[in-house]
């Protein structure tokens, strides 16, 4: 009977190493997936702040955290439509996104009172409500309701008039019969009304073409939005009645954020903050510089009696069924913010 060969050193070594290379590789998915996976969805191009302030949050948490996180943004609405991002939270199926007043306000109608025109005064005020007692009882309940927690309060802008032709706008009663496009939501709708306007309904692709042929007479957007989409080509007035001082909330899934450890979720939400001042500073600093460009372009810029157009559009939602769902002294609460 012929003796089993005995291996060699040589070969036993060989089969070390390659068993070690096998536990190597078959560990790589293990270590991949101890990284806390954090996907980003927004509407935002490439070019808007609201984009840039994700690579932002992305760097901040590269660095104060080390390998801890894998952040993934998805720009373009490219992983979820716009408006379908606080579901896909809820359901854990998304991370992190950015939500509008008017997004949470369907689900918390409390929240409404941050679309009323003139309720928040300015992106200094809206910072202080949103980090304040208030911003902690609102930011409560939409966390409760909606499973997803506001971590940070983004400046979206400042929305101003743009008119197709020069007009004397001093109150309300100037704008009577002004065909003024509004976003097609009731909420904006009666945002136009309360403004003293005729509310006109119309896509947003659609109000270029719209000013230039007449079919409407203004649009309210922040001065950014006038730029790029070039309506100032086809309008002759701003009227800066900053009307809306508009929000997006940096939220994070519920589910996720209970998946963190302490540490981790600090982190997070001082990332969120950092990309919230980043944009907030920028976008100020454009809206800034934009009202000289459309002077340039040859835009009459005017302003109204603020303290008129205030009382008014304020009197019109405290007279409207939105009122009811506001909590008692909420609004007495918000004026007093300074």
């Amino acid at each position: 009977m012929q003796d089993q060969a005995t291996p060699t050193p040589t070969l036993n070594r060989r089969r070390l190493l390659a068993a070690t290379a096998a536990l190597g590789a078959s560990a790589l998915p293990v270590l991949a997936q101890s990284k806390v996976v954090l996907r980003i969805s927004s509407p935002a191009v490439p070019e808007d702040w609201h984009a840039k302030m994700w690579t932002v949050f992305k760097d901040n948490l590269e660095k104060s955290a080390p390998g801890e996180f894998d952040v993934q943004i998805n720009l373009n609405a490219s992983l979820f439509k716009q408006g379908a991002e606080s579901a896909a939270m809820a359901r854990g199926n998304l991370e992190l996104s950015t939500l509008s007043s008017f997004d949470i306000a369907k689900f918390v109608p409390a929240f409404s009172v941050f679309t009323a025109g003139y309720m928040v005064r300015d992106p200094a005020q809206q910072q202080k409500i949103f980090q304040g007692p208030i911003g902690t009882e609102m930011f409560k309940l939409v966390s409760e309701k909606m499973d997803v927690t506001p971590l940070a309060t983004a400046y979206l802008g400042t929305r101003q008039l743009n008119l197709r032709e020069v007009r004397n706008v001093k109150t309300p009663a100037d704008l009577k019969g002004v065909k003024l496009r509004m976003p097609g939501s009731k909420e904006w709708l009666f945002l136009g009304e309360a403004l003293g306007a005729t509310a006109t309904p119309l896509a947003f692709g659609e109000v270029y073409l719209g000013l230039k042929t007449g079919t409407i007479d203004g649009q309210d957007n922040p001065l950014p939005s006038v730029r790029a989409a070039k309506f100032y080509e086809v309008t002759k007035q701003i009227v800066l009645t900053s009307h809306l001082v508009d929000s997006l909330f940096i939220a994070i899934s519920n589910k996720s954020l209970a998946a963190m450890t302490p540490a981790q979720r600090q982190k997070v939400t001082a990332a969120a903050q950092a990309a919230a001042a980043f944009n907030n500073e920028n976008r100020i600093k454009e809206e800034a510089q934009l009202v000289e460009f459309f002077r340039k372009e040859g835009l009459q810029i005017t302003t109204p009696d603020l303290d008129a157009f205030h009382k008014s559009v304020q009197q019109s939602y405290q007279n409207s069924d939105y009122a009811k769902a506001w909590p008692a002294g909420l609004v007495e609460r918000i004026n007093a913010v300074r």
